[in-house]
């Protein structure tokens, strides 16, 4: 089993993959009271990448029956969440991932600060080669996109591309 399981009294389960990963104590309530909805179907699911959102929290898979919830889906969909296929086993990795996780959030952008502004170091300052490269290739259709809906066309762009965002 590679989740924990969360009971709350009245509340459908949580089944959190979080091993290793805090979770802000604002985001467990949040998950809690969700888990209390009346139409959640069977259980609740909590990503690694879980925190507290606006309407929803972010990280979370509320799967229901008989209602939907537009802002379910949270704001940082999935952000930095991935599933690659590696050669490594548990057994390769150190027993601490402190400093591996050290090293990963050194070269990923992440979190917000500066107010989003210039200096925000959830955004890339001078982008990599491969974001620029593939931004190149996306950016055509994002155009496209942003014409025909002007609300989607945030300024920042490729600064943001393979980043952790800042929200």
């Amino acid at each position: 089993m590679g989740y924990e399981l969360i009971r709350e009294p009245g509340a459908a389960p949580v089944k959190a993959w979080i091993r290793g990963v805090p979770l802000e104590d604002v985001a467990r309530a949040q998950v809690a009271n969700i888990a209390r909805m009346p139409f959640v179907h069977r259980w609740v699911a909590v990503m690694p990448d879980v925190h507290w959102g606006l309407g929803a929290t972010v990280g979370s898979v509320i799967p229901t029956r008989g209602a939907i919830i537009p802002a379910a889906v949270g704001v940082d969909i999935g952000c930095g969440m991935m599933a690659l296929r590696t050669t490594l086993r548990a057994s390769d990795l150190p027993d601490d991932l402190r400093a591996m996780r050290t090293r990963i959030e050194k070269a990923v952008p992440h979190g917000r600060t500066d107010r989003g502004g210039r200096g925000d170091r959830g955004s890339w300052h001078d982008p990599p080669a491969a974001a620029a490269a593939a931004w190149k290739e996306l950016e055509p259709g994002h155009r496209r996109i942003v014409d025909g809906h002007r609300k989607v066309g945030g300024t920042r762009t490729v600064e943001h591309l393979g980043t952790l965002g800042t929200g």
